[in-house]
């Protein structure tokens, strides 16, 4: 469904960003410096004074955290020296500034600001700076999401472990050309951070018994408990927010299921674009059964694209494929907020199909091969199949595929015309997911019989393209990557919806792992499962003590 906006900005607000772990800062020079200073009040309500300056603050109780810096010259002075030979103009779109984040002296996170962040007046006259860090709700400032990265992506909450810590922050200039060029300390100070305990409820923490009638048969296979009790404990404290539901299936039985955050066995999830996948799989049934040709089928042959805006000969060419790849060369792409074919420009529209067919093609990409996530291809391809199978979509899933796998509970959401909304409207079970991952697992086989043709599977897993988020690799509205553990590979294929939520069919070991998350608008959700998997959830499944 809609993208991440606050990945989006964040994306907007960085040039680069190294997380750089254990290893000691040397600078020298970081020693002559103490000229950064920090306060713990509400910068909105309260004029800040050297007055409000603190040595401390309690992480996880202090709400408000600022940072106080004055230059001797303003940053356009200081990029001047960096690159002489640059105009003012190319200084601020290459150039501006650094912060390093040092927790007990070691670098953890090291930011180059945009150029978007922080008005040009900042940069080319101010010399006192404020600069807001941690504050309890977002606010339009770009100090507040670089916080957020550095302690949600960027390892600063690992590092600020519970106890006492030693906080610094350094401020030079940088510019980027065809190298970085970062320049000398602007400023620096530290702070105590003493991190108090979150409060967990204990009952969350040991291992969820599995009730009756839960549809699936019981493993008896044992798994590493302490792993899974940790994990637990790590969702309890909120390391991992907003986790709802984990269900693993090994050998096709039912070895974890738990639940958190108010969801129960019962509760319909809203996986965002997971539903994503389903699309793939009807068109897959409808390939099968004749309703539609095949894959390589040209969009032409469904609609009258001369009758479109923005029509070139280009769209005659779109096919299926390169839907279902997201390599149809639209000029649609999710993870660009200002790209007119962003589905955030979509859901507004009246008609989602008409929005994504009047749309330009991108000159430079090639279709079938160059990557850019378009949801408005996956809504025509929904409406491809609503037009081709009997009944309509909706129908045709609950008769070809939720009926078979013995899914009954179900929720959709539907586009302006009533046509089942393939760009994650569709809302399952933790339980009922699994059985679709299951189904990928067994090769479209269910209890006996063939629900979805075997190669049609294989394509949909297989690595149809290389996709432009981590550069791996995309199938059919699926995705691929390889999680490492203790220097063996696993490899594995997966639906993704935003906030976390995630169906992995794992290729070479016997597993089907489910996360259900509505950590919706939280920029490291798909990080942090990431994380569960290689530290706890893989570890406790493959390591079993």
């Amino acid at each position: 469904m809609k993208s991440n906006y606050y990945l989006v900005i964040l994306a907007c607000l960085i040039i680069s960003c190294k997380n750089i772990k254990n290893r000691t800062h040397k600078n020298s020079e970081a020693k002559e410096i103490e000229n950064l200073y920090f306060s713990k009040i509400d910068f909105k309500k309260n004029k800040p004074t050297s007055d409000n300056y603190t040595n401390n603050f309690t992480l996880n109780k202090d709400k408000f955290l600022n940072i106080h810096f004055t230059l001797d010259k303003p940053l356009i002075e200081n990029l001047k020296l960096l690159a002489p030979n640059l105009t003012q103009d190319q200084l601020l779109n290459k150039g501006n500034f650094q912060f390093s984040f040092l927790v007990d002296k070691e670098i953890i996170y090291v930011e180059n600001l945009s150029k978007g962040a922080g008005a040009i007046d900042s940069k080319t006259t101010q010399l006192k700076h404020l600069v807001p860090l941690a504050y309890p709700k977002q606010i339009d400032f770009w100090g507040w999401f670089m916080w957020l990265k550095f302690m949600k992506l960027g390892g600063g909450q690992d590092a600020l472990s519970e106890g006492s810590h030693s906080l610094s922050i350094e401020v030079r200039p940088y510019v980027k050309q065809d190298s970085l060029i970062v320049g000398a300390l602007l400023a620096k100070g530290n702070i105590t951070v003493e991190v108090e305990k979150i409060p967990v409820d204990k009952s969350l923490i040991p291992i969820q018994k599995i009730q009756a009638n839960s549809g699936w048969q019981i493993s008896k296979d044992s798994f590493d408990s302490n792993k899974i009790e940790a994990l637990n404990r790590k969702i309890a404290e909120g390391r991992f927010e907003s986790i709802n539901g984990i269900v693993i299936i090994k050998e096709n039985k039912l070895l974890i299921e738990q639940y958190f955050n108010g969801e129960t066995r019962d509760s319909l999830h809203d996986p965002r674009s997971v539903g994503k996948s389903i699309a793939s799989t009807l068109m897959g049934i409808a390939i099968e059964e004749s309703f539609i040709k095949n894959e390589n089928a040209l969009l032409k042959d469904f609609y009258n694209l001369k009758s479109f805006k923005n029509y070139n000969e280009k769209k005659d060419f779109v096919t299926l494929k390169s839907l279902l790849t997201m390599s149809s060369g639209f000029l649609g792409d999710n993870s660009d907020y200002n790209s007119v074919g962003n589905e955030n420009n979509m859901y507004p529209t009246d008609n989602w199909v008409q929005f994504a067919l009047d749309l330009p093609m991108q000159k430079e990409r090639v279709i079938g091969e160059d990557f850019a996530y378009f949801t408005a291809g996956v809504v025509v391809l929904g409406d491809v199949i609503d037009k081709s199978v009997p009944k309509g979509l909706v129908s045709y899933a609950n008769k070809k595929l939720f009926a078979p796998l013995g899914i009954t509970n179900y929720q959709w959401e539907y586009t302006p015309q009533k046509v089942g909304n393939t760009a994650g409207g569709i809302r399952l079970r933790a339980l009922d997911f699994a059985k679709y991952g299951q189904l990928y697992k067994n090769k479209g086989r269910w209890n006996g019989k063939q629900i979805l043709n075997k190669q049609w599977v294989e394509k949909s897993l297989d690595k149809q393209i290389k996709q432009s988020f981590d550069g791996d690799s995309y199938g059919y509205l699926f995705w691929n990557k390889t999680y490492k553990l203790k220097n063996k590979e696993y490899e594995v294929s997966f639906c993704s919806g935003m906030g976390g939520n995630k169906i992995f069919i794992f290729k070479d070991i016997p597993f089907v792992v489910v996360i259900t998350s509505s950590a919706y608008n939280i920029p490291n959700a798909h990080t942090n499962v990431d994380k569960m998997m290689i530290d706890y959830i893989l570890p406790a499944i493959i390591q079993k003590k």
